[in-house]
């Protein structure tokens, strides 16, 4: 199952980013979310799972979509563009930079060379850190980004305003 879960993720991240069609984009990245929802549920995490199903496929993905149907027709158009050769070079090395860091980061920490068996950490205490106000918890980054997506979906509405008041 994990396989196939592999599969459909990493098939659809790569349409994801290979499509000009920019509604086809938005469909590969809802099926990308739910293929990692599949893996979380698949480790016994539910809540995790539910979560990514709730949060990410669901509202961040219904976020996306409203904010391309914002935008007009016009402004779409012009955003078609061929890739360069210095554009590739210029993400592939940004890329390689990207896998560097992870990398060394991963060895310093000694995520790499823990032993599974003794790390696993119980679902409660992933739920408070989730949950919690303290320190290394996440409650207050979380009411943080839902703010700035409550801003862009205004600022898209404003936007979508003036270019239909111009017209």
């Amino acid at each position: 199952m994990f396989c196939i879960l592999a599969v459909v993720i990493i098939g659809s991240a790569l349409m994801c980013v290979t499509t000009t069609r920019i509604m086809r984009a938005a469909t590969f990245m809802l099926f990308v979310l739910f293929g990692v929802a599949g893996i979380y549920f698949l480790l016994d995490y539910t809540f995790l799972g539910a979560a990514q199903i709730s949060v990410y496929a669901g509202g961040v993905t219904m976020i996306y979509v409203f904010a391309i149907q914002l935008v007009s027709k016009r402004t779409l158009q012009g955003l078609e563009e061929r890739l360069k050769t210095s554009s590739l070079l210029r993400g592939a090395l940004a890329s390689v930079v990207g896998l560097v860091v992870v990398s060394l980061i991963l060895l310093k920490t000694g995520f790499i060379t823990m032993d599974p068996s003794n790390v696993e950490v119980p679902m409660k205490a992933i739920g408070r850190a989730l949950v919690g106000a303290g320190k290394f918890e996440y409650v207050l980054p979380f009411e943080f980004i839902s703010l700035f997506l409550l801003a862009c979906i205004i600022g898209g509405l404003v936007i979508a305003r003036k270019e239909e008041k111009q017209s």
